[in-house]
């Protein structure tokens, strides 16, 4: 019955996105390996957050593998089935996904490669590029939908994409721009084919600079949020906002610059949305043991936000060097991963969660990786499936080496 509830519950989440109050008897516990990457040519290194179809099927990204060894798009089965949906070529297509896709409502999934596509030479390979998969008829056809040049577009996008309710895709690129810094960037359906437009490119300085692994975060009056990992005041990251005006172009406003240690520095994930409106992410350093943070933004005195720091990890099992977009499972406790700490034999990373309770946050570890070949190294954070289980990934370990997906059940 729980399972059943926690369906409902998250059917209803993906509705109201920004809203997480009605996941509060989702809680994880026992933890399974759901498929072992490295099996021939099924891909290898899965970094990437999954998407779930109504089905429960998990879609994402391997950064290698496949049959030209340059990355696939896959799906597997609830049962723990894999299957290759495309593989990279390395030509216009692109090459090396991180952050997997996104479904719409049609089953199309959409995505980013670092390097490939038609653009440009970057770094010895394309410049990168924005794809679509269709299915017709159980037949996936893959289709660039735009290919970064390397200029004032930016080049090397590897963070996830995001809608917004017109059916326009954000994400952003590390590289290129008009400064150098990297860019966000919207990409626009119309008759003639996609067309992208730069909202913002980063200067270096105290807006931010290269963007981040962790995907935008879209609020219910179509601003975006996102985190950017250097740059800033003091070149530990910055924390940003984008507003549509009335006139088409987007306002760009410095949310907070993280200082370092003791203060948080260099957030690598995305952020989440509560529903007061309060911002939450993780850092990969800083903190007051200099091994990452878990961080809020409230909104403060005359409009101003102002940051706390929840938790600082301490680099033993409690984990360290978070790269994760937190996740609410319910009202007071949000959960991740952490890249590193956790198992002193092995400093594989750790899934972990952060409850509030008489007035502070206390951690509470959800699994140590590295017993046995459990995976490693965890970096894109947890999904709900539609059955209220949490899945992740990490880009290496399992039975062949070539990393795994993992569930955990309620």
């Amino acid at each position: 019955m729980t399972s059943q509830l926690c369906a409902i519950f998250r059917k209803a989440s993906l509705i109201a996105a920004t809203s997480f109050t009605l996941l509060g008897i989702c809680h994880a516990a026992g933890y399974k390996r759901t498929y072992n990457f490295g099996a021939g040519f099924d891909g290898v290194n899965p970094a990437s957050r999954l998407v779930f179809d109504s089905a429960g099927n998990a879609y994402g990204t391997t950064a290698a593998g496949g049959d030209s060894d340059l990355g696939t798009i896959f799906m597997v089965t609830p049962a723990g089935e894999e299957q290759v949906l495309y593989s990279f070529e390395g030509g216009g297509d692109g090459s090396d996904p991180h952050g997997g896709v996104i479904l719409d409502s049609a089953g199309n999934l959409y995505g980013t490669a670092v390097a490939g596509g038609y653009g440009g030479i970057c770094a010895g390979d394309g410049c990168g590029g924005v794809f679509e998969l269709t299915n017709s008829g159980g037949s996936w056809a893959l289709l660039t939908l735009y290919s970064f040049t390397g200029g004032d577009d930016g080049f090397g996008p590897g963070s996830p994409l995001i809608w917004d309710a017109a059916g326009d895709l954000y994400g952003t690129a590390p590289d290129g721009g008009k400064h150098g810094s990297g860019v966000v960037f919207e990409l626009s359906p119309t008759p003639n084919g996609w067309v992208q437009r730069v909202l913002h490119a980063f200067t270096g300085k105290k807006d931010g600079a290269v963007g981040s692994l962790g995907a935008l975060l879209i609020d219910s009056a179509g601003n975006l949020y996102g985190t950017s990992e250097l740059g800033g005041d003091v070149g530990a990251g910055a924390v940003y906002q984008l507003s549509p005006t009335g006139s088409g172009s987007w306002k760009f406003t410095p949310l907070y610059d993280f200082k370092g240690m003791p203060d948080a520095a260099n957030p690598y994930g995305g952020l989440t949305l509560d529903d007061a409106g309060n911002l939450y992410g993780t850092t990969y350093f800083g903190g007051q043991y200099g091994v990452g943070t878990v961080f809020q933004l409230a909104h403060g005195p005359n409009g101003a936000w102002q940051e706390n720091i929840l938790y600082n990890f301490q680099g033993g099992t409690d984990g360290s060097f978070p790269t994760s977009t937190l996740l609410f499972t319910n009202p007071t406790t949000l959960m991740g991963t952490t890249t590193t700490g956790g198992r002193p034999s092995c400093d594989c990373g750790t899934v972990f969660s952060l409850k509030f309770a008489h007035g502070q946050w206390k951690e509470k570890l959800g699994h140590l990786f590295g017993k046995g070949r459990d995976g490693s190294y965890p970096n894109y954070g947890l999904t709900f499936d539609p059955a209220g289980s949490l899945w992740g990934s990490t880009p290496v370990g399992g039975t062949n080496g070539g990393g795994t997906l993992f569930r955990l059940t309620p």
